[in-house]
């Protein structure tokens, strides 16, 4: 169970710095982190995190793919933890 919870700590600060770190690079008009990659870290776990930093940094909000995508990995990984933590 920590190991679970470590990595869905880890999981989520990456998906929230990959947010933030996306953001200073779109305002510098700088290489970006590609989609796939902050959308990839969301389905691995991060989607909390991934959904704090595109509502605190207001990036990606207006991208129907972050903006829907987001809310419903965070549900599905919920359900997720709830099955398994009733299971264990």
């Amino acid at each position: 169970m920590k190991y679970l919870m470590a990595y869905l700590f880890l999981v989520n600060a990456a998906g929230l710095l990959l947010m933030l770190a996306d953001k200073k690079k779109a305002l510098k008009k700088a290489w970006r982190i590609s989609e796939a990659t902050l959308l990839g870290v969301a389905a691995i776990g991060g989607s909390l995190g991934a959904l704090i930093g595109m509502r605190v940094f207001r990036h990606k909000t207006r991208h129907l793919r972050f903006s829907l995508g987001l809310p419903l990995l965070l549900a599905m990984h919920t359900i997720l933890l709830c099955f398994l933590l009733t299971k264990l």
